[in-house]
């Protein structure tokens, strides 16, 4: 087996014994109870928009796997058929793995066999060429495409990139030659408004906050090395704190959130804060590998249920009324956005527009 495919699957027993370490922030957050939400569980719309995508539902199958041979090409299949099922999104693993070793590519192809209507998203890393990502879209017939930022992981990761330089131009050319969506997606650390910027003004418009609070790549890494980076342990912004960063950078970008989010309560949250969509990773793994595809297929149609009971408790029928719903911040979270200059008081007093 390859150095690459090993990684690939000790990535998935650390990342199933790690756990997540839940400091994403979400228990800072408090809806404003609605008395009178003159609202209708059968008014609920769950449709929301991704750049061009439109997608049946906020919730999606976010990158895990790939590349690592029989198992992750398993792991794949069955969350394409989860998927296709429940008729969410879903990305896929980074196909750098494909990229550098074509016995790989099965593993990847695999979701779009199973899947041939779905939306799907491809996924590359920062180091990609414009030629290696449209053969990461092409592999699998992408609706959009992934480009994750990961410095600490790289940098923790024994076998890992060193050199960070001109990552910005070379996303700058795959936007600018690329004809589907373009999504920027951190990994577990979070992204900062001054980042945001400096996407939005190299025609990014789309990104995948990826924040402190799920799985914890600085502890994944550490546990394959000989001797831990312990400062990076704890090390991030947490989920809550980085949707309302990036959302004061740009009323015009739209935010993935990605973070630890377990339950519709916190997707609901995460788009109180700014999101247009949450997606879960390493929950829904856990769930697969535990149990199996039906269970996750009845725990993704339990959280569509309640998300949408949910918003009839606010009062709001679609994910852009939720966007507005207001809330109350507390806790670490409030401290962080006071401190980075963000007012938390315009989320506790925002009127939710009927339209």
């Amino acid at each position: 087996m390859s150095d690459r495919k090993q990684r690939k699957l000790e990535h998935i027993q650390h990342a199933l014994t790690s756990g997540q370490d839940r400091t994403n922030g979400f228990e800072d957050i408090t809806f404003i109870h609605q008395s009178l939400p003159n609202q209708s569980l059968a008014n609920i719309q769950l449709d929301t928009k991704i750049g061009e995508l439109i997608l049946s539902s906020p919730i999606f199958i976010n990158a895990m796997t790939g590349g690592g041979g029989k198992k992750t090409l398993e792991i794949n299949e069955a969350l394409a058929k989860v998927a296709k099922e429940t008729n969410i999104a879903m990305a896929i693993g980074s196909q750098m793995a494909a990229i550098k070793d074509k016995s790989a590519i099965a593993s990847y192809e695999i979701v779009r066999k199973v899947n041939p209507k779905g939306i799907i998203f491809a996924n590359i890393g920062s180091e990609a060429t414009l030629d290696e990502a449209k053969l990461a879209i092409e592999m699998i017939e992408a609706d959009a495409l992934q480009i994750h930022i990961n410095v600490v992981q790289e940098l923790i990761m024994p076998e890992g990139d060193r050199d960070f330089t001109g990552v910005l131009a070379r996303i700058e050319e795959v936007a600018k030659n690329v004809n589907i969506p373009i999504i920027v997606k951190e990994v577990g650390f979070g992204m900062n408004r001054e980042v945001a910027k400096q996407l939005k003004e190299v025609g990014i418009n789309i990104v995948d906050i990826g924040g402190r609070g799920g799985t914890d790549f600085a502890k994944i890494e550490n546990l394959r090395r000989e001797r831990m980076l312990e400062s990076f342990n704890e090390w991030g912004i947490p989920t809550a704190s980085s949707i309302a960063e990036v959302k004061t950078s740009s009323a015009n970008m739209t935010i993935m959130a990605t973070g630890g989010i377990q339950s519709a309560l916190e997707v609901a949250k995460a788009i109180s804060l700014g999101a247009s969509a949450a997606g879960v990773a390493g929950y829904f793994l856990k769930i697969l590998i535990e149990n199996d595809g039906d269970y996750l297929v009845e725990e993704i149609k339990e959280m569509k249920k309640q998300l949408s009971i949910i918003m009839t408790a606010l009062g709001t029928s679609t994910i852009k009324q939720l966007q507005q719903s207001p809330i109350l911040i507390s806790g670490k979270t409030h401290h962080w956005l006071t401190e980075r200059n963000i007012n938390t008081k315009e989320y506790s007093v925002r009127t939710m527009i009927k339209k």
